[in-house]
Formats: C-alpha cells, structure tokens, sequence
C-alpha cells in the first residue's frame, strides 16, 4: 500500500507539468477571451470573443487536415496570420502598441508552461 501512495505522490508531478497540445491550445483560447485585449485581421479590429470563434475555425479546419498538432503550430498555422493576405494577426492591449499576435501567443504559451510546471 505504502508503495502505491509513494508512486502516486512521485509521479503526479509529471501527470501535471506534460499538459497535452489539445489543453494548451484549450488555455492560449481561454488567455485571449479573457484578456480584454482587442484583435486585428487585414486591418479591422475585433473582440477577442469574434477572434476566437474565427481561430476556432483555423484549427478545426486545420486537425480535420491532421495538422496543428502542437500548441505551436496552432500558433504559426492558424494565430498568426491570415491565411487570404499573409497579412500578420495584432492584439492590441489597452493603451499599449499592437504586438504580432504570434509573440503574444507565444508569451501566453510560456506562461501557461511556467505555470503547470510550478504545480
């Protein structure tokens, strides 16, 4: 019994810190419909709620095609540009200049992966 309990308990750490690419992508979501921000595609800005359903889109599109398989390619592939224009995605943060929206996805990522490998 003792030895269950301590392979449990040893363990759990990994269960935790190795987050699947779906729940990433689940999270990097989650950030942007909550973050407050504002979001450019070929120069009109919308909510994050509108950018979100129309990312949604990219990545069903993209996993019925068998791609996106990691939180980073969800982001080239589908958060970072469009895919009409080429044109780069911005997200705009209150007062603060717009960033391409591929480094604020990245600096999202890091910080969800920073933050499952503390628990």
């Amino acid at each position: 019994m003792k030895f269950k309990a301590l392979l449990l308990v040893s363990l759990f750490p990994l269960s935790v810190a190795a987050q699947s690419p779906a729940a990433e992508i689940d999270q990097l979501f989650r950030a942007l419909e909550t973050s407050g921000c504002t979001f450019s595609r070929n120069g009109t800005w919308y909510s994050t709620e509108e950018a979100s359903k129309h990312l949604h889109r990219k990545y069903d599109y993209l996993q019925d095609k068998g791609q996106a398989k990691t939180a980073e390619s969800f982001i080239e592939l589908a958060a970072s540009k469009s895919s009409m224009s080429g044109k780069p995605y911005l997200v705009r943060c209150g007062s603060s200049a717009p960033v391409e929206s591929r480094a604020w996805f990245l600096r999202k990522l890091a910080q969800i992966r920073e933050v499952a490998g503390r628990r």
